[in-house]
Parts: C-alpha cells; sequence; structure tokens
C-alpha cells in the first residue's frame, strides 16, 4: 500500500468527511504493517493461579503465595515482610519466617536483593530485640554470604556488617568470628576470603586489644600474605581499622611491617592501598616513624607514580594534602620544596598536549580516557588547594602558588573550576590580608560561563566579598572595593547570564546572597546597578521564588539606602507599579514585599508607607488578592502600637468588617472568618515598653534608631558640602560616619534598654554639639515626606487635625482613609503639638518637582466625607477596648 497522492497543482483539498476518514484508515494501516501490537492476554489458567481468596488475613495470605505463588508474589511477600513484623512480630516469625528461608534456597537474583534489604530494614526498625533478631535472622544471612552474583553477596554481607554493630560479644565469637577461621583460609574461594577481610576489619573494633591479638591478627596476618592480589588489597584497606583497635603499640609491631611489605607488593592496587592505608594511619605514628620509615616509602611511590597508571595519580592527587599536612614538621627546605613542585606538575597535567588533541578531527577513545583521568587529577588538586596554601604559609601565596591558582581557575575543564569555585572561601581566610591578590581571579569565576560554577561561588559569596572590602594593601573601608572596578559589571553579568537560563534555583541563590552589597558596595551604586533590575525582575519573572528573593534583597537595598530622594523613588514604585498595578500577580507581590518591609524595617516605617496601601487590597476584585492579605493581616496588625496607632487600628477593623459583609468567595470569606479570631486572640504592643513584648521592643527600636541616623547622616553630609573647611562640622560628620557602619552590619546582639531619641543617638562632645543634633533630629521629623510637599507644614498646622485626611497614591479617593496623621506623627516626635500634622503621604504621580500653590491646594483638600456602616453589617468586636459589635450578627459570622 502506498500514501495516497498529493493534489494535483491548482486543484484544492478535498477536507470532508469522507476523505478525511480515508486518510485516518489509511494511516491506521501504515501504523500496524510497520510497528505490529502485541497483545500479551493472561489465559483463564493463568488468572486462576494468581487470584488469592480475599478474605486471608496478610499472614496466611503471605503464607499461601510463597508456598504455591509465583516468583514475582514471593518477592512482593519478602518485600513487605517489615510491615508483617511491625503488625504482628510472633506469627511472622513462626510461619512466614520459615516459608521465606524455603524460598531463599531456589531464589533468583531479584528476590534475594530483595530479602537483605527487608532484613537490615528490620534490624534498623527494631522490630524484635538484638537476641530474637540473632535468633531468627543470622543464620539466614551466614547462609547467603557465598552468593555467586556479586551484587547479591554484597548486599548480604552490608547486612551483617550492620548486624554486627548490635550483636554482643558471646554472639559474635560464637556465631561469627569462630567459625570465620576455616572461612579465611586459603582452601576456600576468593569471594569467601574477601567476606573475611570486610568482617575482620568490623570485628576489630568489637574486641579488647587481647583477643584481637590472639585470634584475629593471625588471620590479618594469613590474609595480607594471599596468593591472590585482590585479597591482599581488600585486606590492606582493613588495616586502618584493626589499627585502631588494637592501639600505638601493636600497630608499629604488627601494622606497619605489613604495610611496609604491601607497599612494595607487585600489584598496583595492593601498593596504592597500601599507600592510602599509611596516609590515613600518620597521626598514630610518631615523629621517627614518619621520618624514618613513611617518608622513604612516600618519595619512592610518588617518584615512580609518573610511569604507573593513571589511577594511582588519581588517589595520590586526593590524598596530597592530607600526606603534606602530615609530614610538614619533619621535611627539609629541599623535600619541602620537592613535594611542592610535584604538586604543581599535577595541577596542569595534561594541559600540555591539549591543544594537539582539539586540532584533531576525532579523538581516539583512549585519549580521551586519559583526559579524564587528567582531568580527575586536577579537581583533585583544586581541592587540596587550601592545604597547600597552608603547606608554604600564606606568606608565600604570591611567590610560590598565584600561578597555580590562576591555572585552576582558568582551567579548560568545568570540574576543575567548579572545585576551586568551592574552596574560593577557604582560600580567602588563609589569605587574610592578603587577599587582595586573588581578586581577579574572583572576577574569572564570576564571569564564568559555567552556571555549576557561579553556583560554587556564590555559596559564600558574602563572606568572600566582605573578606575582600575588609582585607587587601589598603584597609581604608570608605572605598568599598574601589580598586576592583569589575566587580559589579561582573555581579551584573553574573546574574544576566543565571536569569537566562533554565537553573532558577542558581538565579534564586544569586539574588538572595545580593543582599550583602549594602556592606560591601556604596549606596548609589546599589541604586543604579542593582535597585532597577530588582524591580524588573519582580515584574517580569515567571519563577515565584526568584521574584520573592529579588524583593527581599530589594527590601535590603531600601533599607540600607542613604539618600532620602531615592528612597522616596522607590517607594512610589513599590505602590504604584506593584501594590496598584494592573496584573493581580503584581498586587501578590506586593503583598510579599509587605511581609519583608514588616520583617526588615521599624513598625513605624511600614506603619508610615505600607499600612494603608496593604489595606486597601481588601477592595481588590481578585480573590488570591483577597486571600493573601487575609493571611497578612495579623503581622499588619502586629506592626500598631496603642494609643499612637488607634487611628490605624480603627481602618484596619473597618476594612475586615468590610470583608466579613462583602465577601462573596466562600474560600475567602472562610479564611477572613479564622483571621478574625486570630485578630481578637492578639494582645496590642504600646508605646511603652511591656514585658511580653520586651525583646521585640528593643529590636524595633534598634531599627527604628538605626533609620533615623541613616536621615541624620545624609543631613550632615549637606551640610558638610555646603560648610567646608569647618571643624566643628567635620568632627560631627566623622563621628556619625564612624556610627553608621554598624548599620551595614547584624544587629547587635545587647540593645540599650533605654529608649534613644533622635538627638541622644550618639553622644557629642560638647552642649553646641548637641543642642544643634536635637535641632536636626526634630526637623526631620517634622519634615515633608516628599519635596513636592515641601510647604505643606504651614497649610497642615492651620487647618484641624480633623479636617485633614492624606492621600496614599492616590488611595484617598475611597472614603475608608480619612486619618489624621497623628498616627503618623507620634511615633517621631512626641513632642510636637498634637494639632501639628506635618506628613503628607506618597502622590500617586511620578517624583518630580511642582509649585507652592499645588502644594497648598493639596493639603487644604477637603476629604470626601467617610461611609457610615450599616447596621445589617455590623461585625462583633475584633479588638479589645474598642467599637463592640451586634451579638446577634456575630453567629452569621461563624
Amino acid at each position: 500500500m502506498h500514501p495516497p497522492p498529493p493534489p494535483a497543482a491548482g486543484v484544492a483539498m478535498d477536507f470532508g468527511q469522507n476523505s478525511l476518514f480515508g486518510y485516518m484508515e489509511d494511516l491506521q494501516e501504515l501504523t500496524i504493517i510497520e510497528r505490529p501490537v502485541r497483545r500479551s492476554l493472561k489465559t483463564p489458567e493463568e488468572i486462576e493461579r494468581l487470584t488469592v481468596d480475599e478474605d486471608l488475613s496478610d499472614i496466611e495470605r503471605a503464607v499461601y503465595l510463597l508456598s504455591a505463588g509465583q516468583d514475582i508474589q514471593g518477592t512482593s511477600v519478602i518485600a513487605n515482610l517489615p510491615f508483617l513484623m511491625r503488625q504482628n512480630p510472633t506469627e511472622t516469625l513462626r510461619r512466614v519466617l520459615p516459608k521465606v528461608r524455603e524460598a531463599l534456597h531456589v531464589a533468583g537474583v531479584e528476590m534475594q536483593l530483595t530479602a537483605a534489604v527487608a532484613f537490615l530494614t528490620i534490624l534498623q526498625e527494631e522490630s524484635v530485640s538484638v537476641h530474637t533478631y540473632a535468633h531468627s535472622f543470622l543464620q539466614v544471612i551466614l547462609l547467603h554470604l557465598e552468593q555467586r552474583d556479586t551484587g547479591v553477596s554484597n548486599a548480604w554481607l552490608e547486612t551483617l556488617l550492620a548486624v554486627i554493630e548490635v550483636l554482643p560479644k558471646e554472639t559474635l565469637r560464637h556465631e561469627i568470628l569462630n567459625p570465620l577461621v576455616s572461612k579465611a583460609q586459603l582452601s576456600q574461594t576468593v569471594q569467601s576470603r574477601l567476606v573475611s577481610c570486610k568482617i575482620l576489619g568490623k570485628l576489630a573494633n568489637k574486641f579488647d586489644a587481647h583477643t584481637i591479638k590472639r585470634e584475629i591478627l593471625p588471620l590479618v596476618k594469613s590474609l595480607c600474605q594471599d596468593v591472590e592480589y585482590e585479597v591482599r588489597s581488600c585486606m590492606c584497606r582493613q588495616l586502618e581499622n584493626i589499627a585502631q583497635g588494637i592501639g600505638t603499640e601493636l600497630t608499629k609491631s604488627v601494622v606497619l611491617p605489613e604495610l611496609i611489605e604491601l607497599s612494595r607488593d607487585e600489584g598496583s592496587s595492593v601498593r596504592l592501598a597500601a599507600f592510602e592505608t599509611l596516609v590515613n594511619l600518620l597521626d598514630i605514628f610518631d615523629t621517627d616513624d614518619r621520618s624514618q620509615t613513611i617518608l622513604p616509602l612516600v618519595k619512592s611511590f610518588c617518584e615512580k607514580s609518573f610511569k604507573a597508571d593513571e589511577s594511582i595519580l588519581i588517589s595520590l592527587s586526593f590524598h596530597l594534602g592530607k600526606l603534606c599536612h602530615g609530614l610538614y614538621g619533619i621535611l627539609t627546605p629541599d623535600q619541602h620544596l620537592r613535594f611542592l613542585e610535584f604538586y604543581k606538575k599535577l595541577c596542569t597535567l595534561g594541559l600540555q598536549q591539549e591543544n594537539g588533541h582539539n586540532l584533531e578531527n576525532q579523538i581516539p577513545p583512549q585519549v580521551l580516557e586519559q583526559e579524564k583521568k587528567y582531568t580527575s587529577v586536577r579537581k583533585n588538586c583544586a581541592y587540596n588547594f587550601p592545604a597547600m596554601i597552608v603547606f608554604v604559609d600564606p606568606k608565600n601565596f604570591h611567590m610560590e602558588l598565584y600561578s597555580t591558582f590562576f591555572c585552576l581557575c582558568h582551567d579548560p575543564e568545568v570540574p576543575v573550576r567548579y572545585t576551586i569555585a568551592i574552596c574560593f572561601y577557604e582560600v580567602s581566610k588563609l589569605l587574610n590580608s592578603g587577599i587582595y591578590l586573588i581578586q581577579k581571579e574572583l572576577i574569572t569565576l564570576l564571569q564564568d560561563e559555567s552556571l555549576e560554577v557561579l553556583d560554587a561561588l556564590v555559596e559564600h559569596l558574602p563572606e568572600i566579598l566582605e573578606l575582600m572590602s575588609a582585607g587587601g594593601e589598603s584597609s581604608v573601608q570608605e572605598n568599598k572595593l574601589s580598586s576592583l572596578p569589575d566587580l559589579i559589571p561582573a555581579l551584573t553579568a553574573a546574574e544576566q547570564r543565571a536569569a537566562a537560563s533554565l537553573k532558577w534555583r542558581t538565579h534564586e541563590k544569586l539574588l538572595q546572597k545580593y543582599a550583602c552589597l549594602p556592606q560591601i558596595i556604596s549606596s548609589d551604586q546599589i541604586y543604579y546597578r542593582f535597585l532597577q533590575r530588582m524591580f524588573t525582575i519582580m515584574m517580569t519573572n515567571n519563577v515565584l521564588p526568584v521574584q520573592k528573593a529579588a524583593s527581599r534583597t530589594l527590601c535590603v537595598f531600601l533599607r540600607y539606602n542613604r539618600k532620602q530622594e531615592q528612597r522616596h523613588e522607590v517607594i512610589q514604585k513599590l505602590i504604584e507599579q506593584l501594590g496598584q498595578g494592573k496584573s493581580y500577580w503584581n498586587r501578590l507581590r506586593f503583598l510579599d514585599t509587605c511581609e519583608f518591609i514588616i520583617e526588615i524595617f521599624s513598625k513605624s516605617f511600614f506603619c508610615k508607607y505600607f499600612f494603608l496601601p496593604a489595606i486597601e487590597l481588601t477592595h481588590d476584585p481578585v480573590a488570591n488578592v483577597r486571600m493573601k492579605l487575609c493571611y497578612l493581616l495579623p503581622k499588619v496588625k502586629s506592626t500598631l502600637k496603642i494609643p499612637a496607632d488607634k487611628h490605624l487600628l480603627q481602618q484596619l477593623e473597618m476594612c475586615v468588617r468590610k470583608l466579613l459583609c462583602q465577601e462573596k468567595d466562600k474560600d475567602v470569606l472562610a479564611i477572613v472568618k479564622r483571621t478574625v479570631l486570630e485578630l481578637d486572640r492578639m494582645e496590642m504592643s504600646m508605646d511603652a515598653f511591656q514585658k511580653k513584648f520586651y525583646e521585640k521592643d528593643l529590636l524595633d527600636q534598634e531599627k527604628e534608631r538605626e533609620e533615623l541616623l541613616l536621615l541624620e547622616m545624609e543631613q550632615l553630609e549637606k551640610e558638610k558640602q555646603q560648610n567646608d573647611g569647618r571643624p566643628l562640622s567635620d568632627k560631627i560628620f566623622d563621628k556619625k560616619r564612624r556610627d553608621t557602619k554598624t548599620l551595614t552590619q547584624s544587629l547587635p546582639k545587647s540593645i540599650p534598654i533605654s529608649v534613644p531619641g533622635p538627638s541622644s543617638s550618639t553622644p557629642s562632645t560638647s552642649k553646641e554639639i548637641k543642642k544643634s543634633k536635637l535641632i536636626r533630629s526634630q526637623s526631620f521629623n517634622n519634615q515633608a515626606f516628599h519635596a513636592k510637599y515641601g510647604n505643606l507644614e504651614k497649610s497642615a498646622s492651620k487647618s484641624s487635625t480633623a479636617a485633614y485626611a492624606p492621600s496614599v497614591s492616590g488611595l484617598a479617593k475611597t472614603a475608608v482613609l480619612s486619618l489624621t496623621d497623628d498616627s503618623f506623627r507620634a511615633r517621631s516626635a512626641s513632642n510636637v503639638p498634637p494639632s501639628y500634622s506635618p506628613n503628607p503621604a506618597l502622590p500617586s504621580t511620578s517624583r518630580g518637582t511642582s509649585s507652592t500653590a499645588d502644594s497648598k491646594n493639596s493639603g487644604n483638600k477637603d476629604p470626601q466625607p467617610r461611609k457610615a456602616v450599616s447596621e445589617e453589617c455590623w461585625a462583633p468586636q475584633l479588638f479589645p477596648d474598642h467599637t463592640p459589635g451586634c451579638p446577634s450578627a456575630w453567629p452569621h459570622f461563624l
């Protein structure tokens, strides 16, 4: 059969029903011809044989399936054995376990592996006592150790080694050690002797030194002299465990001679095992043994390693750092230099001929395999680089190891660069004041094309940048890495590469680590190079964890921004583009941002700028936004203090009542009711300190003090620019600058108990300084929020507080938001008269300047009348000591 011919030119294809069915039949026939479908249906006899009576209990069903069922059913019963032991251990041991023993005699690989895992699970879950387990399961485990299949034998061996850990000494001696004497003889199979080696290594820690010397060491010596190199290598790797069990003296007299002999063995795997065991036992041997016995062996091993198999080089490069550390005190200068040159040679192994290979079209497989081994060697060298810095002394890093570090950071293979990126933080700590030497390498790794390298470096990026900003040739903190101009472009490029990839977790981690930048670079650099990028991610990225990470980092940037105008612009963007955004997704992110604001900033900051825009979202048309706001309301309420925030509390109460009365979505309404109960149980924080909230109030006080200090610092900088050359101003500026350094660090552990005012945040040296600082502090507390409303104070002071209602980015158009500014003002200046309400809200338009007349008009504009709450919608009392509700309406809402 052939497919239908294409339609002739100029002839329209017929898409009628008959034509379509014809095409479908043709396609079905083609499918059947090219790929026939095989249906494997069970015959009635097979179905009857696989059917089990449903009335049988679990124990009876297990016995039946193990007796008459198929292998797959028996495997299922054995896999379910731990459950049967938990449910009915007595019956399982009496009826099921004998059937399991019978089934294992003729079981295949899958059933054997399942049984080994099931027995181990029963031991770990402690379903029965140790004595019962040893009596019921130990003989089954020992019986199946010597399986032909290596995987099955290893599975049973792992189970036995776990059992040895919990068995008493007498059981170990009679059930395991005594039979082991015959199992370790040369007449037994190689598999039996290999199992004996691993069991002896495990038993060495279970008996005293006398028993080990009398009963175990003879078997160890015999296996170390075995005719098979596999057995000698396996026993050699167990000598470390045996040395720990017999002590230092017996190790020197018995184990060390065996290791010396094995290190000269004809088999390369045996020599490698002896070398690794010697390195791991370096701490046990004294100085004489290290210098006279071990050092010559190690030198000989290193010299012959390049002529041997590459696998020996891989092991040697991995243990080289530990080896150099163990031999550090006994090496002569010449020997020290030889080890260092050997390490440098390993760091560049395989790089010389790589360019030649790349020119060829096809690389032979053996060459590719060799290059992979060389890559593993260089990767191990990168892993040991911090140990080698200690070996040469950090003071000699530039002369001895910098070129090697440069090669590792620019290695063509990703695993090598990934490993050195992981070690970068350790290298930075070791170099200390010499960290400026590796600044260029930091930029190189930040610009690496592989995101794996970037992910490894970012893990400790804040600590690395902090060390670089504190150390270097000049420890001047004011420049903040001014000697590293490529840092900011590298950071921004790294973020863009992470954003363009599909690895969003790397992107999220990078954004989280960027929160350290206020400690590293200036506020202006963050504002112009990073802040807008955080906004863009919040607005456009499709991954929620990435958006939240950007939101939190933006809040940290805002927290430590030192220019009031920039802070106002950021706050305005958050409210207009997120809180009032057209997309409900942006409004959800605004609520996330509010949560971070509550966490990072003081309560007064949130109440002043974000409280009203947040609760205005109770009118949001999207149910998900209202639902998320309901979850946030308890945290919003926790930012209020009574009596200063009484009006804000009333607004919150009114919004919750409207939700109760007007909400139509059943899911949102259910959450509102739960939130009401939670809000009702919450205790309000007072302006004065309370014992219940003492620690939280102290922390909030410290946050507020630092926020005020940032504003005062900005004023002092402006005064310094205006009054250049005045020594008094310089002294004040330097004093404030030292104090504000603490703002970019974590909050102090001990916070003063007294509540410092803005003028008492830093001590002064004279009455004039105290007076000038007090005036500046009061002027800050009384100044308008935005430059556009700088002349609003005069008009606001003439009007009554009841007639003034601020508009929060245009939100005052609703009648709910008719508030006075007393709630905002009371936090910052308690000594200002009550009628003085100078703080206007953020404008809804973009930041800019306007005329004085416009400012006065906006200040004298009468608010819209507040809508009265209907009696039918009157909710119960949501908060203590406030307007009571109608008792008859309360059951309706609950």
